[in-house]
């Protein structure tokens, strides 16, 4: 497993955390102090706000579970993953992938978020 794919893993494991206390130790974990999402949808910066967000993200789709799909590609301090989000055992609702860069410390500096499937309404 490279460092990548154990934080695809980190990344992953903090959407779905829905103790607020254990999520934001781990988007202070995961994440540099500076660190910024961006996606259709969200523009944040820093812990207050990705934790803000999740929180919404979670609020929104109670009860659904972020996976991971396939492998995480990546090179140097960047690296992109696909992950679908839906209820355990069936179709995922929204599908996507992220791109991410780490700092030398490799805490999270910057994700870029792309959706492939949404939901029509």
């Amino acid at each position: 497993m490279s460092d990548f794919d154990a934080i695809a893993d980190a990344y992953i494991d903090m959407w779905n955390e829905t103790d607020t206390t254990a999520r934001r130790a781990r988007i202070e974990q995961l994440f540099a102090p500076g660190g910024r999402y961006t996606d259709p949808l969200a523009d944040v910066t820093g812990h207050d706000q990705i934790d803000a967000m999740i929180n919404a993200v979670q609020q929104q789709f109670p009860g659904m579970h972020f996976t991971l799909i396939g492998p995480v590609d990546a090179h140097h301090r960047q690296a992109r993953f696909g992950w679908a989000l839906g209820p355990a055992g069936a179709e995922s609702l929204i599908d996507g992938f992220d791109v991410l860069e780490r700092d030398d410390d490799g805490r999270v500096t910057l994700v870029l978020g792309f959706l492939d499937k949404v939901p029509t309404a």
